[in-house]
């Protein structure tokens, strides 16, 4: 693979490592798009410095529809196979669907990659029945249309950028589907899709008079009585009602709930947690540390990450169907006051 002329290779991404460069003749577009993905995998923080330089270059060089399809599904497939490139893939998206241009212009950016979209999203049905390959697949494709709808900017009726519409009833489909099919994986992705957008999605639906989050929760109550889930997936879903029964865990001091924007809020969009640097400097989703943090913070809340690399099994040993005292306490609590709620 050829190495992506922009940074040295002597340092990260400070700025006396930028360097004008010419393209060498025998890299494609492909190669010289796929240098520039890892470089945002392995250096998220690199996005700032290189995007601009990097739109022109691509601006002068696709400039055929198929071109643009070929970046399109280059993009997409990074965005779903990587984990860490999920949320920088998300943004490099928004980015290229307002500043990618191709003449003549018989497509854009954002509609190739909203109907790549559309061809995972109609495979959802089969998909949550597939065999855990399909659905880890999948999975993958869930998270990453969640990180869409909070990254991805279109004009609102008033020429103010705003969310997708699109997205956000694609989403609400998506729970659904995940949840009709009560196995641990696809619960799990279920609640890291809600972890990520649930605030989002639900201050949306309250806006347009929606009860859409009320009924994803009921299914999730009902899931947690009634279905053959683990003890610790139960325990997962118990923690997310709780959660949401929080506000989403949103406490804002300097801004109330009703008066929070993107200019005072930093967690708006998000909604994520706040890391910090050995400094004491809170940490940004671009920071490279972030997203490793993050992960941590997932894994050590879930207990268990990925499939058995050796067998394929589900997430963990599910010989002890004991619970301890205490997720036992509560989940005692939880069966009664929903079933207060049945009668």
């Amino acid at each position: 693979m050829h190495s992506l002329p922009l940074i040295s290779s002597q340092k990260a991404v400070p700025d006396e490592a930028l360097v004008d460069f010419e393209i060498p003749a025998d890299l494609t577009l492909a190669d010289y798009l796929q240098d520039f993905l890892s470089l945002l995998t392995s250096h998220p923080g690199s996005f700032e410095l290189e995007i601009v330089q990097f739109t022109e270059m691509m601006n002068g060089w696709v400039n055929t529809d198929d071109a643009l399809q070929e970046v399109v599904e280059i993009i997409y497939q990074q965005a779903t196979t990587v984990p860490n490139f999920t949320y920088t893939g998300a943004r490099l998206c928004n980015y290229l669907s307002q500043n990618l241009t191709i003449n003549p212009r018989n497509s854009n950016f954002r509609q190739l990659l909203l109907q790549r979209c559309q061809t995972e999203y109609a495979k959802r049905d089969e998909a949550v029945k597939g065999d855990e390959k399909t659905r880890k697949k999948f999975h993958s494709f869930v998270l990453f249309l969640g990180e869409l709808y909070l990254n991805l900017e279109v004009k609102g009726p008033n020429g103010a950028p705003t969310r997708a519409d699109i997205l956000q009833t694609g989403l609400c489909e998506l729970l659904n589907s995940l949840l009709s099919q009560p196995m641990d994986d696809n619960l799990i992705c279920a609640v890291k899709l809600l972890k990520l957008t649930g605030s989002v999605l639900e201050d949306a639906w309250k806006g347009q008079g929606k009860s859409d989050m009320d009924e994803i929760i009921q299914r999730i109550e009902n899931v947690v009585l009634d279905s053959n889930c683990s003890r610790d997936v139960k325990q997962m879903l118990l923690k997310l009602v709780e959660l949401r029964s929080s506000n989403w865990g949103r406490v804002h001091t300097a801004a109330t709930y009703n008066e929070a924007t993107p200019e005072n809020d930093p967690n708006y969009y998000m909604n994520e947690p706040v890391f910090y640097s050995a400094e004491g400097i809170p940490l940004t989703p671009a920071d490279p540390d972030y997203l490793e943090k993050y992960q941590e913070m997932i894994d050590r809340e879930e207990l268990f990450q990925g499939y058995s690399d050796e067998d394929g099994d589900a997430y963990l040993d599910d010989s002890e169907n004991e619970m301890d005292p205490e997720m036992e306490e509560a989940f005692e609590k939880f069966c009664a006051e929903t079933e207060k709620k049945r009668n």
